[in-house]
């Protein structure tokens, strides 16, 4: 057995993953939250058999920062398994959304490491405070074990200039490292590899359009193993249309509000994040809800879900232009892969392009990988669940082990 310890840390929050690496499986996880709240923090541990359904346990307690979550966390594992002294982490993996241009793998955590990751919170204000206050606590609570940063960012680093270069002034954008970073890597990453596995394929033989569809939502173009072109740019706001989020907008809009209504920097900032994309359309923020919307008769709703099918759409056109031909078409994350309805609609109308979905493969539920494509296709279509949690685990184990 070969554990490693995952942690991906917000700012009032942090989950967590026990992986035996050695035959993927999650040995514990669990969620440490409203930390620093008045009303008191929560913690969730849940032990997970090798069969069955996990044993889960429910505390609450007040939660000052992110040290005394890790300690709630130990206590769990040492209440109620698994033993750390029988099966301690040889490694702890973090989330890092942000690794800039500096980092392009996984990377052993060190004081300088954890110096550049709050410089570059700059890029990533809501993200990586929050990733560093998880690693600092983490290094508190496991001490004499490696720490490894994995960067949502880092895939994307092979992305070509032509595909990270925003057409502004090169001065500018060089001073303060304008230019797109793309997110979700790490979840592309694992996605695009499993996919050609279950291809039974090499992953540097084919050409992949993966899209990650959730609430957060990114496209991404996979030629051989290597991000070529994402949606996501500088920040996860750009590209396509998610639950809170525009995705891509006219920049003239923003100064329009600015000028015109009086907006202020904070408020188109939230306006974009926050109050856009499905939710900002239609008032729903969940799939399932606007699909209710749309067989009741809401016309707003049935707006906000042809939009975001479009946007997608869109990109899967552009990224086959990029690839010059295409080998499989991959949906992962929540609603990619468990909403049949969504995928028909992204994909409808590409039959002359060579896609052709499977009705009923396409409407299966299943938690494994499997084609919706029919079998006349050119293109294979596929749902390949995401594990980040894997893949981190995976890859800090790949640095510690040398």
């Amino acid at each position: 057995m070969t554990p490693i310890l995952v942690v991906n840390s917000g700012s009032s929050s942090f989950k967590y993953q026990l992986i035996d690496v050695e035959d993927s499986r999650t040995l514990a996880s669990g969620l440490v939250e409203r930390i620093g709240a008045a009303e008191g923090g929560r913690a969730k541990h849940s032990v997970h058999a090798a069969s069955g359904d996990p044993d889960t346990t429910v505390l609450e307690r007040a939660i000052a920062d992110h040290t005394a979550g890790f300690q709630v966390m130990l206590d769990a594992f040492a209440a109620h398994g698994p033993s750390l002294d029988e099966h301690p982490p040889v490694a702890v993996g973090h989330r890092v959304v942000q690794g800039g241009a500096r980092f392009f793998e996984p990377t052993v955590i060190t004081d300088l490491v954890r110096i550049n990751i709050d410089e570059l919170s700059a890029l990533a204000p809501l993200h990586n405070p929050a990733n560093l206050a998880g690693i600092v606590a983490a290094q508190q609570a496991f001490a004499d074990v490696p720490h490894v940063a994995i960067f949502d960012t880092a895939f994307h680093q092979t992305l070509p200039p032509a595909a990270y270069t925003y057409a502004i002034d090169a001065e500018v954008a060089e001073k303060h490292r304008v230019r797109r970073y793309g997110f979700h890597g790490t979840s592309h990453r694992f996605v695009s590899r499993a996919a050609a596995e279950f291809l039974g394929r090499p992953v540097a033989d084919l050409k992949q359009i993966v899209l990650h569809l959730g609430n957060g939502a990114s496209a991404c173009a996979v030629d051989g193993g290597r991000s070529v072109e994402t949606s996501m740019g500088m920040t996860p706001l750009e590209g396509l249309v998610m639950g809170t989020r525009s995705g891509d907008i006219d920049p003239a809009v923003l100064l329009h509000l600015s000028r015109r209504a009086g907006y202020s920097i904070d408020e188109l900032d939230a306006l974009l994040n926050s109050r856009s994309g499905i939710l900002g359309l239609s008032g729903h923020g969940d799939m399932r809800d606007l699909h209710a919307a749309i067989d009741a008769g809401d016309e707003r709703s049935q707006v906000a879900f042809d939009v975001w099918a479009h946007r997608i759409r869109g990109y899967v056109g552009a990224y086959a232009a990029q690839l010059g031909r295409v080998d499989a078409i991959v949906f992962t994350a929540g609603v990619g892969e468990n909403d049949d309805r969504a995928r028909a609609a992204v994909l409808g109308g590409l039959e002359g392009f060579g896609v052709v979905l499977d009705a009923e493969r396409n409407a299966v539920r299943s938690r494994d990988a499997r084609r919706i494509s029919a079998d006349d296709s050119r293109v294979e279509v596929l749902v390949v669940p995401t594990n980040e949690e894997l893949e981190i685990a995976r890859q800090a184990y790949e640095v510690v082990s040398g």
